[in-house]
């Protein structure tokens, strides 16, 4: 892949709120992370040698759940389908989708993940009462992060 390239998914990374991306091109594939400081590492391997390192990758969040899932409410849990930024309100002025306690319909709008200047609602899959809203206006959000329990 061209160090052009590299360097635009670099600036790319520096103006989103991505915490990762991961680019193939044929056999080569470009992963590029922030790391706590943010400063941004890049990782070139054949698709042959990525795949071993996607896996532990997979593993964390799941970890990272297990000792949050006591925590949370019976119910169902809508997770966040994209890495991105959730937004409580269609606006900063607007009232919140939903609040703790309100009645839900399957397919009624939770909130909105932007991702790559798109807006994206997050829709309820279930019908019920929204029991625990687990992320904060602005937040950034991860792939498969709960956000939401409807019971």
């Amino acid at each position: 892949m061209d160090l052009r390239k590299i360097k635009k998914l670099i600036d790319l990374l520096e103006e989103s709120n991505l915490a990762e991306l991961e680019i193939k091109e044929g056999e080569e594939v470009v992963r590029l992370s922030r790391v706590p400081k943010g400063t941004v590492t890049v990782a070139a391997a054949p698709v042959m040698q990525a795949a071993p390192a996607a896996a532990p990758v997979a593993a964390a969040p799941a970890a990272e759940a297990a000792p949050a899932a006591p925590a949370l409410p019976a119910g169902h849990v809508v997770k966040a389908p994209m890495v991105g930024t959730f937004y409580a309100s269609s606006s900063p002025g607007a009232a919140a989708f939903v609040k703790v306690g309100q009645q839900v319909k399957a397919g009624e709008t939770l909130g909105i993940i932007e991702a790559m200047k798109m807006f994206n609602q997050i829709e309820a899959d279930v019908a019920g009462t929204v029991q625990a809203i687990l992320v904060e206006n602005g937040q950034p959000v991860e792939f498969d992060q709960p956000m939401f329990v409807i019971a």
